[in-house]
């Protein structure tokens, strides 16, 4: 995978030079080679990925002849290298991550290049946002994997089983079904506990009656999946099922809205409309959905706030939630593809209420 062309595509209609990436999912997304550390050059004709001794072989061998790689070490240290490449480029107007440097880092460039580095975040993400055909293979696979694991998990959620232990085998079924890691900790939370929408798992036993709610991903090719379920063990009350047929509701709702074009806000509304008029939009606290990608928060959100059409080939999540404290909560999360006809659900695993 390599946005090289794209990348300069836009540095150009933005009357930069060249752009500075530091940050490691934008150095994977510029060049197509992931690594801890490094640096990535890309002007209007050419890119440079600097790194060292540890990454060096593989770097070439992954980026191929649109990408020039080249070593730093003690004789030749990183910022000397990109002030020769920058130098040589005759590089006088330089975008760079202001969200993503802290600010010592970004004063620190500009006095080792003796330049004012232009804020360019807004540029790289922007072109993040519209996932390219070789991105959503990735994305497909990852949530494959979790729906798979998902399925796997579901014969082992039983009474006297912990949060933290069915965490542990959702993490180790997704790495045995060929993820390279968790795109983020996941959330499993049972009984009273599944009211908090970011709760930690603990020693807590599942019990019968319970609600058990599991909030988990997956990285594959670097991508992330994310996707939440919501069982019941054994039994459910019938306020229990109200509330997760208000939800689900909700989901669908939203889902039906989401295409391309759409506002996140429009998108957001649909589903919360829904749990307002069930009573429960009190308990309906975060927004509908947010994109993911490289990292498992990106923009856009689809969220109340946010009134911009949602591009095409957005990536997003769709997973309304509501939570009654001290009692229990619902959240049911599908991953969507967004395109002008409408909403591409990547997720597979069912969504209507199971008990187990």
């Amino acid at each position: 995978m390599n946005n090289l062309k794209r990348i300069q595509d836009a540095i150009c209609a933005a009357g930069l030079d060249a752009l500075l990436l530091i940050d490691p999912r934008n150095r994977y997304y510029a060049a197509g080679f992931p690594s801890s550390d490094g640096a990535v050059v890309v002007t209007r004709t050419r890119g440079y990925y600097i790194t060292d001794s540890r990454y060096i072989e593989a770097a070439q061998a992954a980026v191929g002849d649109t990408v020039e790689v080249l070593l730093c070490d003690r004789e030749n240290p990183m910022r000397a290298r990109l002030k020769a490449i920058l130098s040589d480029c005759g590089v006088e107007k330089l975008g760079a991550e202001d969200g993503s440097l802290t600010y010592d880092e970004y004063l620190a460039y500009e006095r080792s290049f003796g330049m004012k580095l232009i804020p360019s975040q807004k540029l790289i993400l922007g072109l993040r946002q519209c996932k390219q055909p070789e991105e959503l293979v990735f994305l497909r696979a990852a949530q494959d994997i979790t729906d798979r694991a998902f399925a796997e998990v579901l014969p082992l959620i039983r009474p006297g089983v912990t949060e933290q232990e069915l965490a542990a085998e959702l993490v180790y079924r997704m790495l045995r079904l060929g993820a390279e890691g968790t795109s983020f900790d996941p959330i499993v939370v049972t009984g009273k506990k599944s009211s908090m929408p970011h709760g930690v798992p603990g020693d807590v036993k599942i019990q019968a009656g319970d609600f058990v709610t599991m909030d988990f991903g997956c990285l594959k090719g670097g991508y992330c999946s994310d996707m939440t379920r919501t069982v019941a063990v054994g039994s459910a009350t019938e306020e229990m099922r109200k509330v997760y047929d208000t939800v689900l509701e909700a989901q669908l709702a939203g889902i039906a809205a989401a295409r391309a074009g759409v506002t996140g806000a429009e998108i957001d509304g649909a589903a919360r409309d829904v749990i307002t008029r069930a009573g429960y939009g009190e308990y309906f606290g975060h927004s509908f959905g947010h994109s993911l990608g490289l990292y498992i928060h990106e923009s856009p959100n689809a969220a109340p706030n946010n009134h911009e059409p949602m591009p095409e080939h957005t990536v997003c999540s769709a997973e309304p939630g509501i939570y009654l404290p001290g009692r229990f909560g619902v959240r049911i999360e599908d991953v969507m593809h967004l395109t002008r006809a409408g909403a591409e659900v990547l997720t597979q695993s069912p969504k209507d209420l199971i008990v187990v």
